[in-house]
């Protein structure tokens, strides 16, 4: 049987905690057989670390092929402490179900607690407060002129 998304976390972080306790694992992205595990760090990601960490997931290679990867430059938002750092920065954000009539927001991320997100849209639609539950997925949007 397979692990729910849940389980799977818990693994991860189990497995990372005592040998790589400054690394955080920002998500998991079940594709298929494939678990990509998203890593970061203060200082930032190399391949050195990626290599270190996958071996220390060696056990899902049992169930997964496994790739370890850094965020990127889109950085994926999924706790409240995620979006709490990058208030100010431009978000896309996407929402299970509809609220106030669409599912696609995108804007500055103007304010973040542990229950919701306020973005100010950049379509002139002022701002929206979204809960944080109603949030599928979400990630920063990085734009190279800055």
């Amino acid at each position: 049987m397979r692990r729910s998304r849940q389980e799977l976390e818990a693994a991860v972080e189990a497995a990372l905690a005592e040998p790589f306790a400054e690394v955080e694992v920002v998500d998991l992205e079940l594709k298929g057989e494939r678990l990509v595990v998203y890593i970061d760090r203060p200082g930032g990601v190399d391949l050195d670390l990626c290599a270190a960490v996958s071996g220390a997931l060696d056990e899902l290679r049992d169930e997964f092929a496994l790739e370890v990867s850094s965020p990127g430059l889109d950085r994926p938002l999924r706790k409240p402490a995620h979006f709490a750092a990058a208030v100010g920065q431009e978000v896309a954000v996407r929402t299970a179900a509809p609220a106030g009539g669409r599912r696609h927001f995108r804007g500055r991320l103007v304010g973040a607690d542990e229950t919701s997100v306020t973005v100010e849209l950049t379509d002139g639609g002022g701002e929206v407060r979204l809960e944080m539950s109603d949030i599928a997925r979400a990630h920063v949007v990085y734009a190279f002129d800055r």
